[in-house]
């Protein structure tokens, strides 16, 4: 078993050089940018593809740009370990949201090589395009493009904010075939794939508060998100109309949300798995004013649960509480139309594993269930045993803050290879 105190320290060193290239080479105004199918997400694949060379690695990039990076076994016939992440970031994010488990993965290759043991099945670092949701609204582009799952009509309707364009151009732009993509080729087959372990930063405060260097996760949460939800009601004077004869958009909305936190607490209390999010709330800036009943209000909802079934449940309650409120203030509430992003299902025995390897290491750990979402859920739904690591991370993510420390890297990094090690040997 591994010795904590030096056995991955070249490694660890490792990392730490290759956090900072990317820091160095992705830094923006406040944070760091990896625009999805852009130049700082190509510049991290860019290095990855690097770091494979000088470690003599097989590489494969697929027809979506996702980079598969593989130590071959003695027996190639053996359905292959995976472990990665993506290498995106949101704008302004922080250096280690994705990168912190394509650098574990390729650290554990590195370990491999400088021990000069050859596995007994091949371990594949997959290096994954597009899992941030902030540049083409479509969840987990590259993991679901290389199982055949990513809707067609998504290359042309997804359209990057910042250049107007679509994800279909952007991937050929970068010399990838949106064609094939389109067509729903597989570009990774369920029954060549043992596994898939995915270490990733905490991007919550849980650990932090208990003091924990580790998490293990029992399960991803997936989710509803309704962008564009609308309420429409009657512009009016704010001294003349009475409150009877007012068609307010904004107090139909505010009771909406109110009404929405009442149905999150009272799951709670019920011990379900529930999480809410109104992401924005506001009027039309162009024909708002101090003395103006709003006729107009729009807001959005990411609502996550590790059941499906509460999610959908939640949806027939949000509609029939939308024509409830509408029809008593004289309103429209049109949630629109929305996505369902299905909860990722932890593998039982790739957990029991992580657990028990961790008491063995001696290595601080707690379960956990996964807020956030990640392409480990797709692997998952596809029918691949997964299961995640998350490491200690101050100041949340999806900001310029995130401060994962090198030591509680060492950590989880420390237990992704005792875990690899092991599947490897049985």
């Amino acid at each position: 078993m591994l010795n904590l105190s030096s056995d991955l320290q070249p490694e660890v060193t490792l990392a730490g050089e290759w956090f900072e290239h990317l820091r160095q080479h992705s830094k923006s105004r406040l944070g760091v940018t990896r625009a999805s199918y852009g130049e700082g997400e190509q510049m991290a694949h860019d290095l990855m593809r690097r770091i494979a060379d000088d470690l003599a690695l097989e590489h494969r990039v697929d027809a979506a740009g996702n980079l598969y990076l593989t130590l071959p076994g003695r027996d190639r016939t053996l359905p292959a370990i995976m472990t990665g992440s993506h290498l995106d970031s949101v704008p302004e994010g922080g250096n280690y949201d994705g990168a912190a488990g394509v650098v574990a993965g390729m650290a554990m290759l590195a370990r491999w090589r400088r021990a000069e043991r050859q596995p007994r099945r091949d371990i594949t670092v997959m290096c994954v395009r597009a899992e941030e949701l902030s540049w083409f609204p479509a969840p987990y582009i590259g993991s679901r493009a290389a199982f055949g799952l990513l809707e067609p009509e998504a290359l042309d309707t997804c359209l990057r904010p910042d250049t107007g364009r679509s994800l279909a151009e952007h991937m050929a732009e970068a010399g990838f075939a949106p064609d094939r993509i389109r067509a729903r080729e597989k570009q990774l087959d369920v029954a060549r794939i043992r596994c898939f372990l995915e270490l990733h930063i905490e991007q919550g405060p849980v650990l932090v508060r208990k003091g924990l260097p580790v998490g293990i996760v029992t399960g991803i949460r997936g989710n509803l998100r309704y962008r564009d939800c609308h309420v429409t009601g009657r512009y009016g004077h704010a001294g003349a109309e009475p409150r009877e004869a007012r068609q307010d958009a904004v107090l139909a909305a505010v009771e909406f949300v109110s009404r929405l936190e009442q149905l999150w607490v009272e799951h709670e209390r019920a011990g379900k798995d529930l999480v809410a999010t109104v992401g924005r709330f506001h009027t039309d800036t162009s024909v708002h004013t101090m003395t103006k009943i709003p006729g107009e209000a729009w807001f959005s909802l990411d609502i996550r649960s590790e059941d499906n079934e509460v999610l959908l449940a939640i949806d027939r309650r949000l509609r029939a509480m939308a024509e409830e409120i509408g029809a008593r203030r004289n309103v429209t509430i049109d949630l629109g139309a929305f996505t369902n992003a299905l909860p990722g299902p932890i593998d039982k025995t790739q957990r029991t594993r992580l657990e028990a390897l961790a008491q063995q290491l001696g290595i601080p750990a707690m379960p956990m269930a996964s807020g956030a979402g990640h392409d480990s859920a797709v692997f998952a739904n596809c029918g691949v045993p997964t299961a995640m690591i998350f490491v200690r991370n101050e100041h949340g993510s999806h900001n310029p803050d995130e401060a994962m420390e090198l030591a509680d890297f060492a950590l989880g990094l420390t237990l992704l290879v005792a875990a690899v090690e092991e599947i490897d040997a049985a």
